[in-house]
């Protein structure tokens, strides 16, 4: 997770993670999807799922991008923002785990 609120105007934090297909990048859009509508959140906009190579979930104040690993690799999403401060995200711990208001920043 990058905290990009200081520096962009369109989102406050990318969410950046992949998969090694394209079944598993649909299959996490997919949960990421549910948890949004189970926690209350909307998702704006989803581009990208038909192919499954890199699909960006928008849901206002957190850009989901979803790649398929070799995708990942090629665009390195994070080098590009490389001074945005990571949140650790902590899926096993409680259902505040999601929310990134909720979560520590980690150094690098």
């Amino acid at each position: 997770m990058l905290e990009v609120k200081s520096t962009s105007d369109v989102t406050d934090y990318f969410f950046v993670c992949s998969a090694n297909s394209d079944r598993g990048v649909k299959t996490i859009v997919e949960n990421i999807e549910r948890m949004l509508k189970d926690t209350g959140e909307k998702v704006i906009g989803i581009e990208g799922y038909k192919e499954g190579k890199w699909v960006l979930v928008d849901s206002a104040d957190v850009v989901a991008h979803v790649f398929y690993e070799p995708l990942r690799e090629f665009y390195n999403l994070e080098s590009l923002w490389i001074d945005a401060p990571r949140l650790d995200l902590d899926f096993e711990d409680s259902p505040t785990a999601h929310n990134p208001k909720h979560s520590q920043e980690i150094s690098r």
